[in-house]
């Protein structure tokens, strides 16, 4: 099986995720509404459109998975009201506006699967003015958080595996968010609000958050631990927030620190962070003091320095690089030039093999280049 669509079965097999989406969305969307669902998936959000009395659903996905949602729309009856429109949503125009829009991009922190980015997007473009989305509202959270076994992995770095020096790592470690499911008990403090993102709003191209965490218990502070708490729809919500009794199984945020620092109840731990919603770029800052006013530790990471950045790639960047197409691009070139509105594949295959006869062993070398660029570009 498709790990991708196992993927999607453990979406499906969440019940807390389907109650709150379909609640939110039978509370949003009303009889013989046009209705967006982007990044589709499985189709289930556009499912549940149909169900509340949707008469027309856009299915929006450049996924494979999509011929899989046309087949289970299928077999629950819906063919005729669903649309199914493979492709980035930012590049795709429709022939109506839409009431509704729904979508569960949200991420395991609110912010990095990309669902405020495409609604600005949809809202300028394939909405009414007076159209809903479906969430409404993303608030981000973070607490203090003790994850040893999380940092071990931080830590490995500064072993000599086979007896070699891997240290470099280690500035890449310490500046990584990990996924991972944390625990109620793992929490320092009383966890806060960082930021309420509406999503009516056009995306902003950075966030700035600030908060102020007061250790409750002592332990050692391992890092800080992000999720998010969306507002579906006017009362309704949905989290994956440690300790939520509704939470939905997905995985939260842990931004290590680049030391492990022992805490007692009264120690203020400061947080500022940066976000870059559309290049999911993160910084934080880490500024820990006793109950007293003493400083204890100050950290600064940025995913940015997490980054793996090979020098060939990096002089590729620099204004004055003078670019020029390697024989590979010089076929992408071809191929795209050859895609006139005319010729079959076949024929294209052919001509590409002629032209190009130094890169393609046969003809199905040929055909495999072609397909990939064929099915993104054409």
């Amino acid at each position: 099986m498709s790990l991708i669509v196992d993927e999607h079965r453990q979406y499906l097999a969440d019940p807390h995720r389907l109650a709150a989406f379909e609640r939110a969305i039978t509370a949003t969307v009303k009889p013989g509404d046009v209705v967006i669902d982007l990044g589709a998936g499985t189709g289930i959000l556009g499912l549940f459109a149909c169900r509340a009395g949707a008469a027309r659903v856009y299915a929006i996905d450049d996924g494979s998975i999509i011929g899989l949602a046309r087949e289970l729309c299928r077999a629950n009856g819906y063919s005729d009201r669903v649309v199914f429109v493979k492709g980035l949503s930012s590049r795709i125009a429709l022939p109506e506006k839409a009431d509704v829009a729904v979508s569960d991009q949200i991420g395991r922190f609110g912010f990095e699967a990309g669902v405020w980015e495409y609604f600005t997007d949809v809202r300028a473009r394939l909405l009414t003015p007076q159209a809903s989305t479906v969430p409404r509202r993303v608030e981000l959270w973070m607490s203090a958080v003790e994850a040893p076994a999380l940092f071990e992995q931080v830590e490995f770095w500064s072993t000599r595996p086979a007896g070699f020096d891997v240290s470099p790592a280690r500035v890449l470690a310490v500046n990584t968010g990990y996924p991972a499911r944390l625990d109620e008990e793992q929490l320092l403090a009383e966890p806060a609000l960082l930021a309420s993102l509406d999503l009516a709003e056009p995306e902003p191209p950075s966030i700035g958050a600030a908060a102020e965490l007061t250790v409750e218990r002592a332990g050692t502070l391992h890092g800080l631990g992000g999720w998010f708490r969306a507002e579906l729809a006017p009362g309704i919500y949905m989290s994956n927030a440690p300790g939520d009794a509704s939470r939905i199984d997905r995985r939260n945020v842990f931004l290590p620190l680049d030391r492990a620092t022992p805490v007692a109840p009264g120690d203020r731990i400061r947080v500022r962070l940066r976000i870059l919603p559309s290049e999911v770029m993160l910084r934080w800052h880490v500024t820990i003091e006793t109950a007293a006013g003493d400083g204890k530790a100050v950290f600064s990471h940025s995913t940015a320095a997490g980054m793996l950045l090979a020098l060939e790639d990096l002089a590729r960047t620099r204004p004055d690089y003078v670019p020029r197409l390697s024989p590979w691009g010089l076929a992408r070139r071809t191929l795209l030039t050859l895609c006139d509105g005319r010729r079959p594949l076949a024929e294209i295959e052919s001509e590409l093999c002629r032209r190009h006869p130094e890169l393609f062993a046969s003809p199905a070398a040929a055909a495999g280049f072609v397909a990939e660029v064929v099915t993104r570009y054409a």
